[in-house]
């Protein structure tokens, strides 16, 4: 059985699911702002070649100039996640990081451009300019980002190949072998960001900004975007989900968390059943819009969720099947630390929320003329 580096000899300064609690919450917002990013940027660029069409145009527009604030809480959004997984995970991620380490520090320079081509994508927009060379270049580094954290995911649950990396390569030079899990995975998160961006569409779609005109515009487009690519990723979900290794499938099915949040049971199928209803109801406007707005929001936190779950138990299933027990860890809670954490936590989540009120709430409106 492949062996891993040795347990760090410092207990945990908290219980293993409060860990996994934080990393669930977090990982699950920071989904949600990934696959906005990438759904709503290609679907911002193919709107893009549609000048003839006002309200196509307002839509890119719109979706643009609020892509480089989703940026930001990609990133933000993104650390804490990676970090909770460094704790519980770190004798796992540090090593498939280090074996692909070029790649992995490249992500670095990759985010810097992907952030300045977004920037680039917008002033074309609003200078009525062609602006889909620099949206599709965006994109394809944003995706170039999602396969190389897909990547270095599946390569953390891969110890039988690292002695046969580290020795082509001890500067990480070289991508993992081919595993048969690895563009399910990717696959799912593009088909996410396509699905999660009609659900955007459809919440946007509520702001009084937009002329009447433009309202329906973007919930037809919403609705049929999230109940098409609705059905992807569930046929993507399904693929990622039968591409695993048996023991995996049943831990899978006899674990009654994991089999309720994912495929093999009917939490996350059902919730992406309703959205996808939704959108088409969506597509007729024959849900109040305010209600349009909420439920858009819900639907897209409770799926990312019950994804993340699932996610997880995959992660957690596989590595115990090749001798890594992420719950045998000497733990040694410090209360006092962990009450003080909990409450910047919970304060920090609330100034994100305020933050993003704000944004919603501003009197200069994101969208409208160029």
């Amino acid at each position: 059985m492949p062996t891993f580096p040795a347990v760090d000899p410092i207990p945990l300064p908290a219980p293993i699911w409060l860990f996994k609690l934080l990393h669930i919450v977090t990982l699950s917002l920071h989904f949600v702002a990934v696959q906005m990013l990438i759904g709503g940027l290609l679907v911002a660029i193919v709107l893009s070649l549609f000048r003839g069409s006002p309200s196509a145009s307002v839509a890119a527009r719109a979706l643009a100039r609020r892509l480089t604030v989703v940026m930001t809480f990609v990133i933000n959004m993104g650390v804490p996640p990676l970090l909770f997984s460094q704790v519980l995970y770190g004798r796992a991620l540090y090593a498939s990081s280090v074996l692909i380490g070029i790649y992995w520090i490249s992500i670095v320079l990759i985010l810097m451009l992907l952030y300045r081509m977004l920037y680039r994508f917008t002033e074309l927009l609003n200078e009525g300019r062609t602006a889909w060379p620099a949206g599709l270049l965006a994109w394809l580094l944003a995706g170039c980002v999602a396969r190389l954290f897909s990547t270095n995911m599946t390569l953390m649950l891969r110890p039988e190949v690292w002695q046969q990396m580290y020795s082509a390569s001890a500067m990480g030079r070289f991508l993992p072998p081919p595993d048969p899990t690895l563009t399910p995975r990717w696959l799912l998160m593009i088909a996410g960001g396509m699905f999660i961006s009609g659900l955007w569409l459809i919440y946007l779609s509520a702001r009084k900004t937009f002329t009447s005109e433009e309202q329906k515009y973007l919930a037809g487009l919403g609705g049929k975007l999230a109940a098409g690519f609705g059905v992807v990723y569930l046929a993507a979900g399904f693929w990622a989900s039968g591409v695993q290794p048996a023991v995996v499938k049943d831990g899978l099915a006899h674990d009654a968390l994991y089999h309720f949040a994912g495929l093999a049971g009917y939490g996350w199928l059902a919730l992406v059943a309703v959205a996808i209803v939704f959108g088409l109801a969506a597509v007729f406007s024959r849900l109040a819009k305010g209600a349009m707005a909420t439920t858009a929001i819900l639907l897209a936190v409770l799926i990312e969720i019950l994804f993340v779950v699932y996610r997880d138990g995959v992660r957690d299933l596989t590595l115990l099947s090749k001798g890594f027990n992420v719950w045998d860890r000497a733990v040694a809670t410090n209360w006092s630390v962990v009450g003080i954490f909990l409450v910047l936590f919970v304060a920090a989540i609330g100034v994100i929320g305020w933050l993003v009120s704000v944004v919603a709430r501003a009197k200069k409106p994101m969208e409208g003329a160029a």
